[in-house]
């Protein structure tokens, strides 16, 4: 049956800043396909209250791991621990990120870096551990969340619209790579959203986007529902023939 198509049952999850917001909805909606959950952020209070809410009323397992992705060899523990706790990781959803607005005259070193670790380089020291072992068993699903941001920015979102823009290119070269092995690796770019961690974005700032012609008519204001939907799509079953697929939203 078509509905088949979109059930993960068997697979495990991985969701990156995954206890609040986005990342908790995503999870959430894995974990109603099917999908046993991975939670990760830097804090352990706010990861367990949210892996309860995330499996509420599934039977699926959950654990949670604390992890800076500010550090590099964090983004490595957390491939490591995930392994050994689940013994496979079949889905990844990078989602972890940071903004620290700062004119291109004023920029910091300091503040550059911390973007640039946690919104680019920790994705890729995570999806380089963990694509061996989708490699092996050849299917995978790899979603890196980029932003509106990364395809147009504004005043200040240097380092941020940076690193969102690199991301589309790390997934487009990770898509040719590895679709060859039935991992696919895709491309998230959310806009305003509606979820408890971002609230809802205020009028003004929604008028302002749907003026922006460079925007496109590609987007829409998402909230906890949305990103449950998208996210069982792109890394169903369904979608095994997107082997690059960015979405605004």
């Amino acid at each position: 049956m078509v509905v088949d198509l979109f059930k993960l049952k068997g697979k495990v999850a991985l969701v990156t800043g995954g206890s609040k917001g986005l990342g908790k909805a995503m999870a959430r909606g894995l974990a109603e396909a099917g999908a046993d959950i991975v939670i990760s952020s830097r804090h352990e209070n706010e990861l367990r209250s949210a892996l309860d809410e995330i499996l509420q009323g599934t039977a699926q397992q959950g654990r949670l791991i604390v992890a800076d992705m500010s550090r590099r060899e964090e983004a490595k523990r957390l491939a490591r621990c995930a392994l050994e706790q689940m013994g496979r990781i079949d889905i990844l959803i990078n989602n972890a990120g940071t903004n620290l607005p700062e004119p291109i005259d004023e920029i910091t070193d300091a503040a550059w870096d911390q973007v640039m670790e946690i919104n680019l380089n920790s994705v890729m020291a995570l999806t380089r551990a963990l694509v061996p072992q989708m490699k092996s068993r050849r299917w995978g699903r790899i979603i890196h969340i980029s932003s509106i941001m990364g395809f147009v920015s504004k005043q200040g979102r240097n380092a941020y619209s940076a690193t969102k823009s690199a991301l589309l290119g790390l997934a487009r070269a990770g898509a040719l790579e590895l679709g060859p092995f039935n991992i696919t690796v895709n491309c998230l770019a959310p806009g305003p959203r509606r979820t408890r961690g971002s609230g809802v974005a205020p009028c003004q700032r929604r008028r302002q986007l749907h003026y922006r012609p460079d925007l496109g008519s590609g987007w829409r204001l998402a909230g906890h529902v949305a990103s449950r939907i998208d996210i069982r799509f792109v890394v169903s079953h369904a979608n095994a023939w997107a082997r690059l697929f960015t979405q605004t939203f």
